[in-house]
Order: C-alpha cells, then sequence, then structure tokens
C-alpha cells in the first residue's frame, strides 16, 4: 500500500497551512471569523459586485471594524497605475490588518511591478494578486524584497484549469520567494479538497479557500470505504424517492 504523506491528515487541525477565507459576504465572513482555523480573508471586486455590495469604502471599513485582528485584503478597481496608488494608499488607512490588492498587470498586460514597489517603499502592505508564471513571481519578489510583510497570490487553480499541474509551479514559487522572509505564497483559486492537501503538503504558507470549499473540510481523512457505502446509501434514497420502475 502506497504512503502518501497527505494521508497523516485526518482532519483541519492537522494542516500547518493558514486558511484564508474567500468571500464578500459579511455575514458569511463573520461565521467563518468565529472558526479559530481561519487566519484570514480575501476579497475581490467581482465577489464584491456579486455581494451586491454598492460602496465599496463603506463596505471595507465595516469589515475591518468586525474583523481587526486578521489580515484581510481589499483590491483596487481602477484600470490606470496613478489611480490605482491612489486606491491602494486610501484601503491601507481602512486599518492596520489590510492588505492592499494589486494585479500584476493592468488589462493592458502592462507590468504593475514598479507600482507594487513604489507602494511597499511607502509601507503598503500589498498582495500582489492574479500572477500565473514563474517570471511574474520572480519580478514581484525582487520588487517586494526587504519591505514590509506581503502576499503573492498565485492563481495555481486557473493555472490547472489549463491542463498544467500546479504542485511543481508552486513548489518552484516557494523556492523563488525563500531568500525573502517579508513575502509569502499564497495557492489562490483552489477548485477541490486535495488542492489545500496538497498546498500544505509543499509547505506554502496560505491557501485561499471559498466558503463551498471549506464546507467539505469535514471530509478530510474520511474513510474511503465508508464514503463509498455512504455513496450507495445515496443512490439508492434517490432511486426510492424518484419511484422509477422499468
Amino acid at each position: 500500500m502506497l504512503d502518501w504523506p497527505w494521508m497523516n491528515i485526518r482532519s483541519a487541525a492537522d494542516l500547518k497551512i493558514r486558511l484564508f477565507a474567500d468571500g464578500a459576504d459579511l455575514q458569511g465572513m463573520l461565521k467563518m471569523y468565529s472558526m479559530p482555523w481561519i487566519q484570514g480573508f480575501t476579497t475581490n471586486p467581482t465577489l464584491i459586485r456579486k455581494a451586491g455590495i454598492s460602496d465599496y469604502a463603506a463596505f471595507g471599513q465595516q469589515v475591518v471594524q468586525s474583523i481587526p485582528d486578521r489580515p484581510i485584503s481589499f483590491e483596487v478597481f481602477s484600470d490606470d497605475f496613478a489611480e490605482m496608488e491612489r486606491q491602494a494608499m486610501e484601503m491601507a488607512h481602512w486599518g492596520s490588518n489590510v492588505y492592499v490588492k494589486i494585479p500584476i498587470t493592468n488589462t493592458r498586460g502592462e507590468s504593475s511591478v514598479e507600482l507594487c514597489r513604489r507602494l511597499a517603499a511607502r509601507g503598503l502592505k500589498l498582495n500582489v494578486t492574479a500572477l500565473m508564471t514563474l517570471q511574474q513571481v520572480h519580478e514581484i519578489a525582487a520588487a517586494l524584497a526587504g519591505g514590509p510583510p506581503a502576499y503573492v497570490s498565485v492563481f495555481a487553480g486557473r493555472a490547472a484549469d489549463t491542463g498544467v499541474d500546479p504542485v511543481p509551479l508552486m513548489r518552484t514559487a516557494l523556492g523563488i520567494l525563500a531568500p525573502y522572509p517579508n513575502i509569502q505564497l499564497i495557492w489562490a483559486s483552489p477548485r477541490e479538497l486535495l488542492n489545500i492537501v496538497q498546498a500544505d503538503t509543499i509547505g506554502c504558507h496560505i491557501i485561499t479557500v471559498t466558503y463551498d470549499l471549506l464546507a467539505k473540510l469535514d471530509l478530510l481523512g474520511k474513510d474511503l470505504a465508508e464514503y463509498s457505502l455512504d455513496t450507495v446509501k445515496m443512490f439508492y434514497r434517490d432511486a426510492q424517492a424518484s419511484g422509477f420502475q422499468i
């Protein structure tokens, strides 16, 4: 029988990686806040729009007042670097636990590395987001080196959607960031519970997890024979409820 490293992970308590809840519903965030294994929060304009929020600043300030002691990432929403800089400075004032998310490029593919360098030099905590290549990791690591605490969010899940194995990608990214103790790697956009275990196994610092995926944490370590039986019972219940006949 093969003894894979992740076979020793039987519950959320066995995870070394930090779990950040990914969402923009205040009530949902507060529910996650009550769970000690949720150690931070991330949002983005897409999630905030889906939540029906129209006043970005009021929402951000309310979240920080409600959750003052865990890192929370809010993303700028301009496509112009000068305006991104202004928004970043404003967001940073919402609270000491705020990390400002800056996309690695604007929509024209122009790099935000120099903007990130300036913001870090001014003392802002950044979460540089939407990275998918190792070249991007190299460039942003150099820009953030020696600055305040920062996160680099590599979208491993989206890379996997293209057929790329995210594990070697993220392991190499960890190696790139290893010389920079102020920078932590986020495994972003996980698609399944296995990704949390994979990220934990390679020593990734943080993984962002949606509420739907967090709800599956109780499945960690579940006996597969028992799970097989549960599945058979589910099929049987649904067949009986349908009243199928042949």
